[in-house]
């Protein structure tokens, strides 16, 4: 098999699935999970279309895009990253986050996927809004509710995305931690309400100010939140959006960000 699913992505994604459906009447036998999700890593690496996935792995390209349908859960896409930092905990630094909102480069093939805002001008795509940590791992983009159309402001998706965050164990008695100390933003969420939000969950916002702060000097903290969208680049499938359906490009989204954390709990958890 040319894409094999890693143990470690196979133990945090198996426990989300949904269960199979039985089949009193018979029929084909079902293609194991297994080899669906590798098809659909296929897909999201190499960014092929779905009808190719037959020819390298053997398995029905229609077969692992309908599991890729059904296996959508919101609560899954939640609960995926936490359970990839279950087993290292204190290592998700919660000093200070680093709030980003972009586009895919390209527009869309096919479909438009989420509506304009009212007396605004169109622009095709999807935009992602991501939180990452102080290290750069992601910790709310795998929620429904951070993906907006592209003609849409940053700052009215901030408080969805700063409730995306799951809670993530530290070792310590009382709730998991979900909520970081600082969040870092760019200008585009300089406003009174987008700091009220923040101060409401306990958080100090740290945006940058219109007319005073200079755009350069954000780079000394938005640095880590632009390596992690490289990193999301880097699965050919996201860069541009070929799915009419907004779940099916969650749905893609999903496992590269578990792909990420896991990556990043090799590197901070020896």
């Amino acid at each position: 098999m040319a894409y094999p699913v890693p143990d470690e992505l196979w133990a945090v994604i198996e426990p989300l699935l949904p269960a199979a459906r039985p089949k009193p009447e018979g029929g084909r036998p079902r293609v194991p999970d297994r080899e669906a999700l590798a098809g659909i890593l296929f897909v999201l690496r190499t960014g092929v279309q779905w009808c190719q996935v037959s020819r390298e792995l053997g398995c029905s390209g229609k077969t692992c895009w309908r599991a890729c349908a059904t296996g959508t859960r919101p609560a899954s896409g939640r609960r995926c990253t936490a359970l990839c930092w279950s087993s290292c905990t204190g290592r998700v630094l919660w000093t200070g986050a680093v709030l980003r909102s972009t586009v895919p480069a390209y527009r869309p093939k096919r479909g438009r996927g989420h509506r304009a805002e009212p007396r605004r001008s169109w622009q095709a795509g999807t935009k992602r809004h991501l939180v990452v940590d102080a290290r750069g791992t992601p910790l709310g983009v795998v929620l429904g509710v951070v993906l907006s159309g592209a003609s849409r402001h940053d700052g009215m998706r901030l408080a969805a995305t700063l409730d995306a965050i799951p809670p993530v164990r530290t070792g310590k008695r009382g709730r998991p931690r979900h909520r970081p100390d600082k969040l870092h933003a760019d200008k585009a969420y300089d406003h009174r309400r987008c700091r009220a939000e923040c101060r409401r969950r306990g958080i100090t916002p740290r945006i940058a100010r219109r007319g005073i702060e200079d755009g350069e000097r954000l780079g000394r903290h938005r640095w880590v939140v632009e390596r992690t969208l490289a990193w999301l680049g880097r699965f050919r499938r996201l860069t541009i959006r070929y799915e009419r359906r907004a779940d099916i490009h969650l749905a893609l989204t999903t496992p590269a960000c578990a792909i990420i954390c896991l990556r990043q709990r090799a590197r901070f958890c020896p």
